[in-house]
């Protein structure tokens, strides 16, 4: 018997039809004010190929400029997060754009 536990949305994550928040285990300063939620909007085509644009073959460097564009954060914000904060918002863009979830 198997059973999955990656499908249950955990408590930190929110999922709605427009996008995902994160509730941050470590609040930290975005934009300069001091913040324990992180709110991504659901991405466009558009979103995805500017990212695309700006980082050439840089994987890490086009998912941080998504994620800085989803998010309205600057990158600088982004790359301050804890590590295990940062993976939240990881987990919360994929299950935003996997059809599964919503």
């Amino acid at each position: 018997m198997t059973t999955s536990t990656s499908s249950k949305t955990p408590a930190w994550l929110a999922l709605t039809d427009d996008g995902v928040t994160v509730t941050l285990r470590y609040p930290t300063e975005l934009n300069g004010i001091k913040a324990d939620k992180l709110t991504l909007r659901a991405p466009t085509v558009r979103d995805v190929r500017a990212a695309q644009a700006i980082s050439g073959n840089d994987a890490e460097q086009r998912e941080m400029s998504l994620f800085a564009s989803l998010t309205e954060v600057g990158i600088k914000d982004l790359e301050s997060l804890k590590l295990l904060d940062y993976q939240r918002v990881q987990e919360g863009y994929f299950r935003l754009v996997s059809e599964d979830q919503l």
